[in-house]
């Protein structure tokens, strides 16, 4: 796993090797095992390695081909890189490394871009060819590993992290306020827009080339959910079982220490279960908790542990944690607010101190429809002609009298939830569970002047992801729009950056392409079946985990910030996002910020996402806008 960068200069004018130095320097973290550079003729290539496999010197990157006409950057890592090689071997290629980089470099000689077809893991790379003077850019199927890039009429820049690009004083930073509106809603920037004005994210499963100072961008991969498999349930839980055995398996190669993050959810401990039986030696695991009991699930994670004997160790997150806020919001580039991006830091910093690698179950929800979402729209759906419209909007306000506390765990807190989304399209029922601001809170919260700057509905984002999807039921659709947006904007990018940032590599079985394939053709109706979210998974499942683990209510990997922003962290919530600084941005007005704040500390309504929200967004001004000394506490950040 590593960080790559580099910088074209379109009218041939040399690339400053010193710009990229600084640029591999901010991203070390990526990789703090080695650093090189190549710079010839207006093009510049950095990297940075977390030696994984083949730990030798030949690995080194950048890296070329024999003649020297055709150098590669690559972050990630191909877990079929073995088998490639051996054909390459008999098609007369030439290796002096044992790693997969250089098969990459072969497989391109042979096959151009359509190199991307044959490569299983996860990936983002760049390849300069000097034959044709083009850049090709790259990113996996399913976006496990990040690429950013920003160009003007002179320059092309990219890299694996975006303040690797602001080293580039030519670079002029402003906010994209259009971006920064659908942050507010989905918690995350999605794709290809970026909070900077200019810069874009390479969307997954896309190739980008650049010649002649143009841009194409291709799309080279889409998960289809048609046709059906024509098996029957138990050939189904087999398949699922060997393939996912498969998908762990190839994912043990490395020449580094290898373990596993352990929450105690069905998918982390089917990860674990699958290594066990695969290893010589016990898997170290690693889990994270909380003080307060509704949040932690470190019990059922000692009972995979205890199950299958690992070296298990684990961590409690208090409060506390918030000083590491600084760490977080530099880490992140962007604002993000996905507020376990703190367990998940802080449970990737303990596996560090063991391990290079890890595996985790990413995926398994949004492969077999693991969240309680799905199965809410469902019902609403199906009891519509029950319960129709107009008499739930007659029964919602006496409804919204019903005291819930401060708990959004509350029945009342969920019944109040369930009955405001149950008037709206399934669809934008799902965007609003899914989201933080819907359109109402907006026309609330925001000033006039933001208003006519952003007047679009973030919401049709995710409408046309529904409409892309090659699927026939509404669930099959939703999982689709969840693999489209909400798994490569948000969990990933939050697994990406807290493990990087702590030179750790996660690799995540249930996203292997080949397995999701096979998932997307299984019947919408056998993942979930009634109110039983993953069904066929559970039900293959059976034997393997404990029945305690497979049937229990799920919890996700949930922080209680709700808590924490009516106590300890009150005072700066405060600070903060009702600031002069913040206010004078423009975004909100003050008495809409003042009254989240009030109704949340009182217990009147859970705001507590949305306050994590903003906090984040005017951390990250602060911070990357405002350049604040005080918050860059990175030594290797500067511009």
């Amino acid at each position: 796993m590593c960080g790559i960068c580099g910088k074209i200069n379109f009218h041939n004018e040399p690339v400053d090797e010193t710009l990229l130095k600084r640029m591999a320097s901010t991203i070390a973290h990526r990789g703090p095992d080695d650093e090189g550079i190549y710079v010839k003729d207006g093009i510049g290539l950095g990297h940075r390695r977390l030696s994984i496999i083949d730990l030798s010197p030949l690995a080194h990157q950048p890296m070329s081909n024999e003649d020297g006409t055709i150098w590669i950057v690559f972050n990630g890592e191909i877990y079929n890189f073995l088998d490639l090689k051996k054909d390459l071997i008999k098609r007369g290629h030439i290796f002096r490394s044992h790693s997969d980089t250089e098969v990459i470099l072969h497989l391109y000689e042979e096959e151009g871009t359509e190199c991307v077809q044959k490569l299983r893991g996860m990936f983002a790379f760049a390849i300069w060819d000097d034959n044709n003077k083009s850049l090709f850019l790259t990113r996996d199927r399913v976006g496990k590993k990040p690429l950013y890039y920003w160009y003007d009429k002179n320059t092309f820049v990219f890299a694996s992290e975006i303040k690797a690009i602001l080293q580039d004083i030519t670079f002029q930073r402003r906010p994209d306020y259009l971006a920064i509106h659908h942050y507010l809603t989905f918690q995350d920037v999605p794709s290809p827009l970026n909070a900077f004005e200019g810069i874009k994210k390479l969307p997954p499963a896309h190739y980008l080339i650049l010649k002649n100072g143009q841009i194409e961008i291709k799309r080279y991969w889409k998960l289809s959910y048609l046709p059906k498999h024509k098996l029957g349930v138990e050939e189904i839980k087999r398949e699922i079982v060997e393939r996912l055995k498969e998908a762990v398996k190839i994912r043990l190669i490395s020449d580094v220490p290898l373990g596993a993050f352990l929450s105690g959810g069905i998918d982390s401990s089917a990860t674990v279960a699958l290594m066990a039986g695969m290893m010589d030696e016990p898997v170290k695991t690693f889990s994270i908790g909380f003080k307060e009991e509704s949040y932690n699930e470190l019990r059922y994670a000692k009972m995979v542990a205890e199950r299958y004997k690992t070296d298990h160790t684990e961590f409690i997150v208090e409060p506390k944690a918030m000083e590491v806020i600084d760490k977080l919001v530099w880490h992140y580039n962007e604002p993000f607010a996905d507020s376990s991006a703190i367990p998940t830091y802080y449970v990737s910093k303990l596996a560090r101190e063991h391990v290079t690698v890890i595996l985790n179950g990413d995926g398994g929800d949004e492969n077999f429809a693991g969240y309680g979402r799905y199965a809410a729209n469902e019902f609403s759906r199906k009891i519509h002609n029950f319960f129709p419209t107009p008499a739930a909007r007659a029964i919602l306000p006496f409804v919204m009298l019903l005291p819930h506390g401060k708990d959004p765990k509350n029945f009342f807190w969920r019944l109040k939830r369930f009955l405001q989304e149950y008037l709206k399209s399934p669809e934008l029922r799902n965007g609003h569970w899914l989201c933080h601001f819907t359109n109402e809170m907006k026309s609330e919260l925001y000033t006039d002047g933001f208003t006519d700057k952003v007047s679009v509905d973030s919401f049709e984002l995710l409408f046309d992801k529904y409409r892309d999807a090659e699927a026939d039921s509404f669930l099959d659709k939703t999982l689709y729009a969840d693999v489209m947006m909400y798994l490569p904007d948000d969990l990933l990018v939050k697994v990406d950056v807290a493990s990087m940032a702590n030179s750790l590599e996660a690799r995540s079985p249930f996203l292997d392409h080949e397995f999701m394939e096979f998932v997307a053709g299984i019947p919408s109706e056998l993942k979930l079946k009634g109110r039983t979210t993953k069904y066929i998974l559970k039900e293959a499942l059976r034997g393997i985990l404990p029945d305690e683990v497979l049937f229990r209510e799920k919890m996700g990997f949930g922080v209680p910030i709700d808590h924490w922003f009516r106590n300890e962290l009150r005072d700066m919530a405060y600070d903060v996002i009702l600031s002069e600084r913040a206010i004078a941005r423009g975004y909100f007005k003050k008495e809409a910020v003042e009254k989240i704040l009030d109704e949340h500390v009182s217990g009147k309504w859970n705001w507590h996402y949305h306050i994590w929200n903003l906090l984040m967004l005017e951390l990250w001004h602060r911070m990357f806008i405002d350049q604040d000394v005080n918050m860059i506490s990175e030594g290797s950040y500067a511009s």
